[in-house]
């Protein structure tokens, strides 16, 4: 698999939960089946069913989170600079509307689809290698949006 670029920050987060899933929270829900599996019946045990599916949203959470970790290209955005919107670049851009937004450029796990963008959304891909005065097309469901980038910045 490829690496994928993430912010030191949003990567520190990643491993933060892994390691609380990992250490704490699965040992936990272990627990819990065991004891739940002493109660008897299996077929009729509602504690076990339900700490058998806790366990296998732990295990499917700290899978997806080791994928993210393991190709992650991890980039200090407080050392980047430039003129041109990439990765960990902060945007406010103008739609036709005259509405402006402000948002940070990251990656997929960081972003929360308003003011942190995922570089590989079609808002982000617009975006990437612009400069201030250029224009974006983004394709939505409800037809294309144009945007004016209107200013860049890379915040130390």
């Amino acid at each position: 698999m490829t690496k994928k670029p993430m912010s030191k920050a949003g990567y520190d987060k990643s491993m933060a939960e892994y390691t609380q899933l990992k250490t704490v929270d699965h040992p936990a829900i272990l627990v819990a089946v065991k004891a739940a599996r002493d109660l008897g019946d299996l077929s009729e045990n509602a504690e076990y069913s339900s700490a058998k599916e806790t366990e296998r949203n732990i295990n499917k959470r700290m899978r997806y989170l080791e994928e993210i970790i393991e190709n992650a290209e991890i980039i200090d955005v407080a050392s980047l600079s430039g003129d041109r919107v990439t990765f960990g670049a902060h945007v406010v851009v103008e739609d036709e509307d005259g509405r402006q937004m402000q948002c940070q450029l990251l990656s997929d796990i960081e972003a929360d689809g308003r003011s942190i963008v995922a570089c590989t959304s079609p808002f982000g891909r617009a975006m990437i290698g612009k400069c201030v005065g250029d224009t974006c097309v983004v394709k939505t469901p409800s037809g294309d949006r144009e945007y004016e980038i209107l200013e860049i910045s890379f915040k130390k």
